[in-house]
C-alpha cells in the first residue's frame, strides 16, 4: 500500500479562505492528497485520499438524516485517531448535525472517573446520540442510561448499520456553529466552546498565512496529536485540509510507546510540518537520544511547533542537540500561543528565528510583577528564562492588563486578554459562564499571566496556578524544573500547588515516587524539598505519590494542577511531611 502523494497533479493549492468545513472538504476532494494511518511500528493501517473521506461522509450523513436527527442537534463522537472518526465527523458536517468530540480513556484513572467525564459531557452538550470505538460502547451505553435524549448510541457498527435514504444532504453553511470543543483544562464542570464555522475559517487563515505557517506547495503534515482536543483537530485536520495537504497519523497511545516511529514518518515521507507540547519532544529526546538511526533524515522539517503548554527552551536545545546529527535545524521551531476559545492560535513567533529567550530577575518577577533583564542570566537562582510566542495574528488584538483594566506597558506582568474574529461566541449553554470570560466588545480574557517585549507575547503561567507565598507570585512550573534539573523526578512527574493551612499559604508538591522502600521515600521527599528550597527559597511539604494512582492530567496530556490539589485534599497522597494535615482548601 502506498503512502498517499504530497502534491496534487491538477489541484491548484487553495490556502484557506473557504466559508465553511463542507467547502473546504469538497475542495479538496478534488485532488489526490489526503490522509494515513499507521501503526507503533511505524506500519501502513489505511489510507483515505480526501475523495473518499468525502464520500464516506456523504454516506453517513445520508444515515443520520433518515434517521430522523434535526438539523443543529449535537452528537457525541469519542475522537481517536482513525477513520471511523473521520466518517461521524464530517458526515455530521453534511448533515447538519454538531459533532461533540470527545477524549477516549487516557492514563489512570479507572473506568467510573471515564464513565463520569462522558456523562458531564452528555449532559452540557445535550447530545442526542453517542458514537465511537467499538470498544468503548460500553462505556458511552453505561453514560448514556442517564440521559433519555441520547437516541442512538454505540460503536461505528451501530451508525452504519442505519440505512441510506436518498436525501438530500444539509451542509453546515457559513452563518452557522461547526462544533463544540470541550477545555481540556475542565475539572468542575466541563465548557463547551462554541466552535463557528465563520470563526474557524478565520483561524485556519491565520494559521496557514504568512504569519502563521505560510504553507506552500509539497508541504506535508504529521501528528500524533489527539483530535479530540484543539491543537490536533484543528491544528492537523483542520489547518491541513484547508490547504490540501496530506497528513500522516499515528495515535497517542503508539507516540508514547514508541515516540521515535514520530520521528521516522517525518523522514520517511519527507514531513515538512508538525507540532507537539514540550513534553514530546521531551519524550522523544528521552527514548531516542542513545540510538538515532543512522539513515533518520529530518531535513525537510520546516516548521516544527510548540504549543499546547509552557514552552520550554531547555527541553527544545537537548532535542535540537539530540538530532542535528540527523539534519534537524533548530530555527524550524516556531513558539506559539493558542487556546479553544480562540479555536487554536492566536501568536505564531516569526520564521527561521527558532527559539528565542528573555532571561529576567526572579526577584523583581516574583515581589513586583515585573519582568527586568537578569544582572546574571546564567544564575538559576536570581534568572528565569521565558520563551518569546510571537506576534498576534493579522485581524486581531493582544493586551496585557493589570488588576485595573488598565493596558500595561512592555516588561509589565497581568492578565492576557485577546480580540479578534477567531473568539469562540461563548460556552455552549452557559450565558453566565461566557459573561465570566468575554466582555461586551468582544475581548476574551484568557487566564493566563505574561507580559509584552517588543510587540511580542511572554507567557509566564495560568492565572489560576500561581501561588503566592508571603506576597511573592511563585510559578509552580518553576518549582517543578527545579526538581527536574536536579534528576529527582521525570518531566510531569511532579505537580506544584499551595494550600491555605489557616495561617497563611503553604507549597505542596505532589511527586510520583518511582522508589520503594521507606527509606529510599523518605530520601525522595527530602532531596525535592531541598530543591524547592534551593531554587525559590520557599519550605514545602511532600506528598509522594505511587506509580499506581498517577497524577491527573488533562484530555491533552498537561498535567492538571487543580485536579492533584483536590486529591491531596482528598487524602488520596500520602504525606512525606506529617507536620501538615491536608484539610484545608
Amino acid at each position: 500500500m502506498k503512502s498517499l502523494p504530497t502534491r496534487n497533479s491538477k489541484l491548484a493549492l487553495h490556502r484557506a479562505g473557504f466559508a465553511s468545513v463542507p467547502a473546504m472538504l469538497d475542495y479538496a476532494a478534488e485532488g489526490e492528497t489526503g490522509v494515513t494511518f499507521y501503526n507503533a511500528k511505524g506500519e501502513q493501517l489505511s489510507a483515505l485520499p480526501w475523495s473518499d473521506v468525502r464520500q464516506r461522509a456523504h454516506v453517513v450523513a445520508r444515515k443520520l438524516i433518515g434517521a430522523g436527527f434535526a438539523r443543529g442537534e449535537r452528537i457525541l463522537i469519542t475522537a481517536d485517531t482513525w477513520p471511523g472518526f473521520f466518517d461521524s465527523f464530517f458526515g455530521a458536517q453534511y448533515a447538519g448535525l454538531l459533532p461533540v468530540p470527545v477524549s477516549i480513556p487516557v492514563g489512570i484513572g479507572g473506568k467510573e472517573a471515564y464513565l463520569d467525564q462522558l456523562r458531564r459531557q452528555l449532559d452540557a452538550s445535550g447530545a442526542v446520540a453517542a458514537f465511537g470505538l467499538d470498544d468503548l460502547a460500553g462505556y458511552l451505553g453505561e453514560a448514556a442510561k442517564e440521559f433519555p435524549g441520547v437516541r442512538l448510541h454505540g460503536g461505528m457498527d451501530v451508525l452504519h448499520e442505519l440505512p441510506e435514504k436518498p436525501v438530500d444532504l444539509r451542509p453546515l453553511g457559513v452563518d452557522d456553529l461547526c462544533y463544540i470543543q470541550f477545555s481540556s483544562g475542565s475539572t468542575r464542570h466541563p465548557h463547551g466552546v462554541q466552535i463557528t464555522q465563520r470563526a474557524l475559517m478565520a483561524n485556519l487563515a491565520g494559521m496557514t498565512g504568512p504569519a502563521g505557517l505560510d504553507v506552500v506547495v509539497g508541504d506535508r503534515a504529521v501528528s500524533w496529536l489527539p483530535l479530540y482536543h484543539d491543537m490536533g483537530l484543528i491544528g492537523f485536520l483542520m489547518a491541513p485540509l484547508s490547504a490540501q495537504l496530506s497528513i500522516d497519523y499515528m495515535t497517542p497511545r503508539d507516540f508514547a510507546r514508541r515516540p521515535m516511529q514520530w520521528l521516522n514518518l517525518m523522514s520517511r515521507n519527507r514531513g515538512t510540518i508538525s507540532y507537539s507540547p514540550s513534553f514530546g519532544y521531551d519524550l522523544a529526546v528521552r527514548r531516542g537520544a542513545a540510538q538515532v538511526p543512522a539513515d533518520l533524515d529530518l531535513k525537510s522539517w520546516r516548521h516544527a511547533g510548540i504549543g499546547g503548554d509552557m514552552v520550554r527552551a531547555d527541553v527544545l536545545e537537548r532535542f535540537a542537540s539530540t538530532f542535528e546529527g540527523a539534519g534537524f535545524n533548530s530555527k524550524a521551531f516556531i513558539p506559539s500561543y493558542g487556546m479553544a476559545e480562540v479555536c487554536l492560535a492566536i501568536t505564531f513567533s516569526p520564521h527561521g528565528t527558532g527559539v528565542r529567550t528573555d532571561t529576567v530577575d526572579r526577584t523583581t518577577l516574583a515581589e513586583a510583577q515585573r519582568a527586568v533583564p537578569a544582572a546574571d542570566p546564567a544564575d538559576d537562582r536570581q534568572a528565569r528564562r521565558f520563551v518569546l510566542c510571537g506576534r498576534v495574528l493579522p485581524g486581531h488584538q493582544l493586551e496585557v492588563r493589570g488588576a485595573d483594566g488598565e493596558v500595561l506597558a512592555d516588561r509589565e506582568v497581568g492578565r492576557i486578554f485577546v480580540a479578534g474574529p477567531s473568539i469562540m461566541p461563548g460556552y455552549f449553554g452557559e450565558p453566565e459562564a461566557s459573561q465570566e470570560v468575554l466582555s461586551a466588545d468582544g475581548w476574551l480574557d484568557t487566564g493566563d499571566l505574561g507580559y509584552t517585549l517588543a510587540g511580542e507575547i511572554v507567557v509566564t503561567g495560568r492565572a489560576k496556578d500561581l501561588i503566592i507565598v508571603n506576597g511573592r507570585n511563585v510559578w509552580p512550573q518553576d518549582i517543578e524544573w527545579a526538581i527536574e534539573a536536579k534528576r529527582l523526578t521525570k518531566n510531569g512527574d511532579a505537580a506544584a500547588f499551595s494550600i491555605d493551612t489557616g495561617e497563611g499559604e503553604r507549597v505542596v508538591v505532589a511527586v510520583l515516587a518511582r522508589v520503594s522502600g521507606e527509606e529510599a521515600r523518605l530520601a525522595l521527599a527530602r532531596d525535592v524539598a531541598g530543591a524547592v528550597r534551593e531554587a525559590i527559597a520557599v519550605d514545602c511539604d511532600v506528598a509522594l505519590v505511587p506509580p499506581t494512582v498517577g497524577l491527573p492530567t488533562t484530555s491533552s496530556g498537561k498535567l492538571s494542577r487543580a485536579r492533584t490539589k483536590a486529591n491531596y485534599l482528598a487524602g488520596l497522597y500520602a504525606s512525606a511531611s506529617p507536620s501538615l494535615k491536608p484539610a484545608a482548601a
